[in-house]
Protein backbone atom coordinates (compact mmCIF):
# COMPACT_ATOMS: atom_id res chain seq x y z
CA UNK A 1 0.00 0.00 0.00
CA UNK A 2 1.06 3.62 -0.61
CA UNK A 3 -0.32 4.47 2.91
CA UNK A 4 -2.94 2.89 5.16
CA UNK A 5 -6.03 4.20 7.14
CA UNK A 6 -7.33 2.04 9.79
CA UNK A 7 -10.94 2.84 11.93
CA UNK A 8 -11.96 -0.09 14.33
CA UNK A 9 -10.61 -3.12 12.74
CA UNK A 10 -11.31 -1.73 9.09
CA UNK A 11 -8.14 -0.83 6.87
CA UNK A 12 -7.63 0.56 3.50
CA UNK A 13 -6.05 3.29 1.51
CA UNK A 14 -6.54 6.09 3.28
CA UNK A 15 -8.64 8.24 0.18
CA UNK A 16 -10.63 4.86 0.35
CA UNK A 17 -11.73 5.09 3.82
CA UNK A 18 -14.70 7.05 5.46
CA UNK A 19 -15.96 7.80 9.09
CA UNK A 20 -19.48 7.75 10.29
CA UNK A 21 -20.61 11.07 11.23
CA UNK A 22 -21.87 10.00 14.64
CA UNK A 23 -18.72 9.77 15.68
CA UNK A 24 -18.20 12.38 18.65
CA UNK A 25 -14.91 13.96 16.62
CA UNK A 26 -17.19 15.46 14.25
CA UNK A 27 -19.33 17.14 17.08
CA UNK A 28 -16.66 18.08 19.62
CA UNK A 29 -13.38 16.97 18.14
CA UNK A 30 -13.67 14.77 21.45
CA UNK A 31 -10.63 12.44 21.40
CA UNK A 32 -7.20 12.44 22.05
CA UNK A 33 -4.21 11.08 19.47
CA UNK A 34 -0.59 10.12 19.57
CA UNK A 35 2.06 10.08 16.57
CA UNK A 36 5.49 8.83 16.06
CA UNK A 37 7.85 7.50 12.55
CA UNK A 38 8.55 4.62 11.46
CA UNK A 39 11.78 3.66 10.22
CA UNK A 40 13.06 0.63 8.04
CA UNK A 41 9.21 -0.52 9.34
CA UNK A 42 9.91 -0.10 12.99
CA UNK A 43 7.95 1.94 15.03
CA UNK A 44 10.10 4.58 16.45
CA UNK A 45 10.25 4.94 20.46
CA UNK A 46 7.21 3.14 20.70
CA UNK A 47 6.95 2.56 24.80
CA UNK A 48 7.13 6.28 25.23
CA UNK A 49 4.40 7.37 22.83
CA UNK A 50 1.52 4.32 23.77
CA UNK A 51 2.33 5.33 27.70
CA UNK A 52 1.64 8.95 26.75
CA UNK A 53 -1.65 7.74 24.79
CA UNK A 54 -3.04 5.60 27.15
CA UNK A 55 -2.44 8.26 29.91
CA UNK A 56 -3.95 11.01 27.94
CA UNK A 57 -6.88 8.88 27.83
CA UNK A 58 -7.07 8.15 31.45
CA UNK A 59 -6.97 12.05 32.17
CA UNK A 60 -9.80 12.47 29.52
CA UNK A 61 -12.13 9.55 30.70
CA UNK A 62 -11.56 8.15 27.16
CA UNK A 63 -12.15 4.35 27.13
CA UNK A 64 -9.29 2.88 23.96
CA UNK A 65 -10.89 -0.21 22.63
CA UNK A 66 -8.11 -2.68 22.67
CA UNK A 67 -5.30 -3.13 25.55
CA UNK A 68 -2.08 -1.74 25.48
CA UNK A 69 0.00 -4.46 24.06
CA UNK A 70 -2.73 -5.65 21.31
CA UNK A 71 -2.22 -1.85 20.22
CA UNK A 72 1.42 -1.90 20.09
CA UNK A 73 0.62 -5.68 17.99
CA UNK A 74 -1.01 -4.19 15.64
CA UNK A 75 0.66 -0.79 14.59
CA UNK A 76 3.92 -3.61 14.60
CA UNK A 77 2.02 -5.49 12.23
CA UNK A 78 0.61 -2.43 10.06
CA UNK A 79 3.70 -0.57 9.79
CA UNK A 80 4.41 -3.49 7.65
CA UNK A 81 1.47 -3.12 4.80
CA UNK A 82 2.75 0.15 3.71
CA UNK A 83 5.47 -0.15 0.83
CA UNK A 84 7.75 2.88 2.19
CA UNK A 85 9.52 1.84 5.56
CA UNK A 86 9.83 5.16 6.21
CA UNK A 87 6.58 6.47 7.91
CA UNK A 88 4.42 9.12 9.93
CA UNK A 89 2.62 7.05 12.07
CA UNK A 90 -0.47 8.41 13.59
CA UNK A 91 -2.96 7.03 16.00
CA UNK A 92 -5.97 8.45 17.86
CA UNK A 93 -8.92 7.69 20.09
CA UNK A 94 -12.22 9.24 19.99
CA UNK A 95 -15.07 9.33 22.46
CA UNK A 96 -17.02 7.09 20.71
CA UNK A 97 -20.36 6.94 18.75
CA UNK A 98 -23.65 8.71 19.11
CA UNK A 99 -26.35 11.42 18.01
CA UNK A 100 -24.65 15.23 19.58
CA UNK A 101 -25.02 15.47 23.07
CA UNK A 102 -22.04 17.18 25.25
CA UNK A 103 -23.00 14.57 28.18
CA UNK A 104 -21.15 11.31 27.39
CA UNK A 105 -22.52 7.68 28.91
CA UNK A 106 -20.07 5.96 31.03
CA UNK A 107 -18.43 2.98 29.56
CA UNK A 108 -18.43 4.31 26.25
CA UNK A 109 -15.74 2.56 23.78
CA UNK A 110 -13.91 4.82 21.85
CA UNK A 111 -13.17 4.51 18.07
CA UNK A 112 -9.67 4.11 17.23
CA UNK A 113 -8.05 5.84 14.21
CA UNK A 114 -4.67 4.85 12.65
CA UNK A 115 -3.14 6.50 9.50
CA UNK A 116 0.22 5.37 7.90
CA UNK A 117 1.99 7.90 5.37
CA UNK A 118 5.11 8.04 3.92
CA UNK A 119 7.18 10.38 5.75
CA UNK A 120 11.05 10.64 6.72
CA UNK A 121 11.95 12.56 10.23
CA UNK A 122 13.32 16.32 9.74
CA UNK A 123 17.21 16.91 9.20
CA UNK A 124 18.33 17.34 12.73
CA UNK A 125 21.20 19.68 11.94
CA UNK A 126 19.98 21.92 9.89
CA UNK A 127 18.35 25.46 11.65
CA UNK A 128 15.37 27.21 11.48
CA UNK A 129 13.61 30.31 11.40
CA UNK A 130 10.60 30.58 13.86
CA UNK A 131 7.77 33.36 14.85
CA UNK A 132 6.69 33.89 18.90
CA UNK A 133 2.31 33.38 19.45
CA UNK A 134 0.84 34.37 22.01
CA UNK A 135 -0.50 31.07 23.85
CA UNK A 136 -4.42 31.10 24.21
CA UNK A 137 -4.78 27.46 24.80
CA UNK A 138 -7.00 25.95 27.55
CA UNK A 139 -5.09 24.13 30.23
CA UNK A 140 -4.94 20.34 29.07
CA UNK A 141 -2.06 21.12 27.20
CA UNK A 142 -0.47 17.48 29.03
CA UNK A 143 -2.86 16.12 27.05
CA UNK A 144 -2.60 14.88 23.35
CA UNK A 145 -6.22 15.86 22.35
CA UNK A 146 -7.50 16.75 19.14
CA UNK A 147 -9.04 20.25 19.64
CA UNK A 148 -5.57 22.31 18.14
CA UNK A 149 -7.38 24.96 16.83
CA UNK A 150 -4.66 27.80 18.25
CA UNK A 151 -2.14 25.37 17.13
CA UNK A 152 -3.33 25.40 13.81
CA UNK A 153 -3.64 29.34 13.65
CA UNK A 154 -0.17 29.34 15.08
CA UNK A 155 1.55 27.04 12.42
CA UNK A 156 -0.45 28.98 9.81
CA UNK A 157 0.73 31.97 10.72
CA UNK A 158 4.50 30.62 10.97
CA UNK A 159 4.12 29.59 7.68
CA UNK A 160 2.50 32.05 5.87
CA UNK A 161 6.11 34.68 7.84
CA UNK A 162 8.16 32.03 5.95
CA UNK A 163 9.23 30.42 9.16
CA UNK A 164 9.18 26.60 10.18
CA UNK A 165 7.26 26.73 13.61
CA UNK A 166 5.54 29.24 16.41
CA UNK A 167 7.10 29.33 19.86
CA UNK A 168 3.88 29.91 22.46
CA UNK A 169 4.07 32.33 25.45
CA UNK A 170 1.92 33.10 28.34
CA UNK A 171 2.82 36.76 29.14
CA UNK A 172 6.45 36.69 29.19
CA UNK A 173 6.95 32.81 29.82
CA UNK A 174 8.07 30.47 26.77
CA UNK A 175 5.32 27.13 26.96
CA UNK A 176 6.08 25.45 23.83
CA UNK A 177 5.35 25.44 20.15
CA UNK A 178 2.54 24.86 17.76
CA UNK A 179 3.73 21.54 17.46
CA UNK A 180 7.12 20.90 19.26
CA UNK A 181 8.72 21.50 22.73
CA UNK A 182 10.90 23.92 22.92
CA UNK A 183 14.17 24.58 25.16
CA UNK A 184 17.34 26.82 25.42
CA UNK A 185 21.07 25.93 26.07
CA UNK A 186 22.97 28.66 28.62
CA UNK A 187 26.07 28.29 30.26
CA UNK A 188 26.35 24.31 29.62
CA UNK A 189 23.00 23.59 30.91
CA UNK A 190 19.93 22.77 28.81
CA UNK A 191 16.48 24.91 29.85
CA UNK A 192 13.02 24.14 29.39
CA UNK A 193 9.49 24.35 30.80
CA UNK A 194 8.24 22.48 33.58
CA UNK A 195 5.49 19.08 33.26
CA UNK A 196 2.02 21.34 33.92
CA UNK A 197 -1.04 21.77 32.18
CA UNK A 198 0.43 24.37 29.54
CA UNK A 199 2.49 21.65 27.95
CA UNK A 200 2.48 18.57 26.83
CA UNK A 201 5.34 15.72 28.24
CA UNK A 202 6.85 15.92 24.77
CA UNK A 203 8.71 12.47 24.70
CA UNK A 204 11.80 14.04 22.78
CA UNK A 205 11.80 16.06 25.88
CA UNK A 206 12.43 13.12 27.55
CA UNK A 207 14.90 11.90 25.44
CA UNK A 208 16.38 15.22 25.26
CA UNK A 209 16.72 15.54 28.85
CA UNK A 210 17.94 12.29 29.46
CA UNK A 211 20.91 12.67 26.81
CA UNK A 212 21.57 15.78 28.07
CA UNK A 213 22.19 14.59 31.45
CA UNK A 214 24.18 11.56 30.30
CA UNK A 215 26.46 13.43 28.34
CA UNK A 216 27.26 15.68 31.34
CA UNK A 217 25.23 18.76 31.10
CA UNK A 218 23.13 19.93 33.33
CA UNK A 219 19.53 20.55 33.37
CA UNK A 220 16.51 22.69 34.79
CA UNK A 221 13.22 22.16 34.61
CA UNK A 222 11.87 25.63 35.69
CA UNK A 223 10.06 28.45 33.88
CA UNK A 224 12.13 31.36 31.58
CA UNK A 225 11.32 33.99 29.84
CA UNK A 226 10.69 35.29 26.45
CA UNK A 227 14.56 37.60 27.38
CA UNK A 228 16.09 34.27 28.30
CA UNK A 229 15.22 33.21 25.03
CA UNK A 230 16.71 35.64 23.05
CA UNK A 231 19.72 35.37 24.73
CA UNK A 232 20.12 32.10 25.00
CA UNK A 233 23.58 30.16 23.41
CA UNK A 234 21.22 28.37 21.60
CA UNK A 235 17.70 27.65 21.17
CA UNK A 236 16.29 24.29 20.44
CA UNK A 237 12.60 22.91 19.20
CA UNK A 238 12.36 19.14 19.67
CA UNK A 239 9.96 16.52 18.59
CA UNK A 240 9.47 12.86 17.61
CA UNK A 241 10.43 13.63 14.40
CA UNK A 242 12.86 16.46 14.61
CA UNK A 243 14.80 15.69 17.74
CA UNK A 244 17.00 18.41 18.92
CA UNK A 245 16.67 21.07 15.86
CA UNK A 246 18.34 24.49 16.64
CA UNK A 247 16.49 28.31 16.22
CA UNK A 248 18.20 30.57 13.86
CA UNK A 249 15.69 33.22 14.02
CA UNK A 250 12.90 34.55 16.00
CA UNK A 251 10.39 36.97 14.60
CA UNK A 252 13.34 38.00 12.27
CA UNK A 253 16.00 38.53 15.36
CA UNK A 254 19.53 36.16 15.05
CA UNK A 255 19.29 33.77 18.07
CA UNK A 256 21.81 30.84 19.15
CA UNK A 257 24.81 30.21 17.59
CA UNK A 258 26.85 30.09 21.02
CA UNK A 259 27.16 26.67 21.69
CA UNK A 260 27.84 24.52 19.10
CA UNK A 261 29.80 21.76 20.14
CA UNK A 262 27.29 20.79 22.93
CA UNK A 263 24.71 21.04 20.03
CA UNK A 264 26.36 18.78 18.12
CA UNK A 265 27.12 16.72 20.67
CA UNK A 266 23.32 16.32 21.94
CA UNK A 267 22.05 16.01 18.54
CA UNK A 268 24.88 13.02 17.28
CA UNK A 269 23.53 11.21 20.31
CA UNK A 270 19.96 11.65 19.51
CA UNK A 271 20.44 10.55 16.13
CA UNK A 272 22.42 7.75 16.82
CA UNK A 273 19.40 6.29 19.32
CA UNK A 274 16.71 6.38 16.48
CA UNK A 275 19.10 4.56 14.28
CA UNK A 276 20.22 2.18 16.53
CA UNK A 277 16.11 1.64 17.83
CA UNK A 278 15.06 1.42 13.99
CA UNK A 279 17.73 -0.74 12.41
CA UNK A 280 17.19 -2.69 9.60
CA UNK A 281 17.25 -6.85 10.59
Amino acid sequence: MKNLGYYNGKFDEIEKMTIPMIDRVCWYGDGIYDATYAHNHKVFDIDAHLNRFYNSAKILDIIIPMERNELEKLLKELVLKVDDGDQFVYMQCTRGSGLRNHVYEEGTKGNLWITLTPCPVADTYKPIDVITFEDKRFLYCNCKTLNLIPSVLAATAADRAGCKEAIFHRGDIVTECAHSNVSIFKDGKVITHPLDDKVLPGTARIRLLAFADKLGFETEERNYTLDELMNADEVVVHSTGSFCIPVRTVDGKPVGGKAPEMLKTIQDALVADFEAQCAAD
